[in-house]
């Protein structure tokens, strides 16, 4: 869902947001190349996007029922639904099962007012499921879905300092109750340069709009409206994916990139709002250690690279500084004006 552009955030923080560090190159990588153009007006705010190898699954955002889309990978054109009578509050995200099955992260929040939220999940024989889901501390606005191969689910909250909260049920999701979530973790992303996204400046860069795990379980990707972030975990563990260090691969330039998927092959692919066409990066599963580092030009937006330089503050505590520091400007200054 299209973000406010203001977010609450002071015009000293905004100001921080475009002097945050970029990561440098981790390794050649190919930029991501056009497949095909989404053209179907049912997915003009395509949200979600997962891949079984023979065709991509779709979903839009919001919507009155639930429509799961099937595509053919090499027209992008709708060849079949699933659907269900369920009427979704905001549907940001979706992933597919090892046993076809389809989960919808009925997620989205972006005015922080939701007791609960939920998940859809469609088999491969037809029908659906509702499981309602509550967050330990506060509402969120969440776009990512994480299902590792075990089947759980993990939500990743959309936050405009960089701070994303890993939530997680607590107990085994159940049909007829809400279920308590968990905070499981944190992912701390940065600013960067690509350009990009609905948003002015770099705040877009650290906004998660989506997630999707590999097949077997060991690459989990987020993605922001600007980059993708590649974590490995060969045990198949998603918390302990999101704990290393992630290889950075920009998405310039798409209008409202909220969908990330992995294919059997490896590849990532990349979709966005606005009935634009579908990007795949190759390769994206390859090791970064394999290959020397290299020296970015400044705004490089055509290489993977890592999430950040370790000597350099995360976007959120970088806001943070930045505001603290105005806070103590705006009181010397005052200070200074009652003493004359």
């Amino acid at each position: 869902m299209r973000p406010d552009r203001a977010g609450g955030l002071t015009g000293a923080a905004l100001l921080a947001a475009g002097v945050i560090v970029t990561g440098t190159p981790a390794h050649g990588q190919p930029g991501p190349v056009e497949v095909c153009t989404v053209e179907d007006s049912e997915l003009s705010e395509l949200s979600g996007l997962a891949s079984d190898g023979n065709h991509w699954y779709a979903v839009g955002d919001g919507g009155s029922s639930v429509q799961v889309f099937l595509l053919n990978p090499q027209t992008c054109e709708v060849v079949s639904q699933r659907t269900s009578t369920a009427n979704p509050y905001d549907v940001e995200d979706l992933a597919l099962a090892p046993d076809g099955a389809v989960w919808l992260a009925d997620t989205g929040d972006n005015r922080h007012d939701r007791k609960t939220v939920a998940l859809h999940v469609l088999p491969a024989g037809g029908g659906s499921t509702l499981y309602r889901m509550q967050y330990p501390d506060s509402p969120h606005d969440a776009e990512a879905l994480l299902l590792d191969r075990a089947g759980v689910p993990y939500v990743v909250t959309k936050e405009p300092l960089g701070w994303a909260g890993v939530y997680r049920p607590a107990q085994p999701l159940d049909p007829d109750a809400t279920v308590p979530m968990e905070r499981v973790g944190t992912v701390s992303l940065r600013a960067t340069r690509t350009p990009g996204g609905p948003m002015d400046g770099s705040m877009g860069s650290v906004l998660v709009t989506g997630g999707s795990v590999s097949a077997d379980g060991t690459l989990v990707a987020l993605r922001t409206y600007t980059e993708a972030y590649v974590y490995r975990s060969p045990n198949g563990d998603v918390l302990e994916a999101l704990r290393g260090e992630p290889v950075r691969i920009p998405l310039p330039n798409e209008e409202q990139g909220e969908a990330i998927a992995w294919e059997p092959g490896g590849g990532l692919l990349s979709g966005s709002e606005g009935n634009e066409p579908i990007r795949r990066v190759s390769g994206a599963d390859g090791d970064p250690s394999e290959e020397p580092a290299a020296n970015p030009a400044p705004g490089d937006g055509d290489q993977a690279q890592p999430a950040a330089e370790e000597d350099g503050m995360s976007t959120g505590r970088s806001l943070v500084f930045a505001v603290v520091v105005a806070a103590l400007l705006v009181y010397l200054v005052g200070w200074r004006r009652r003493r004359s």
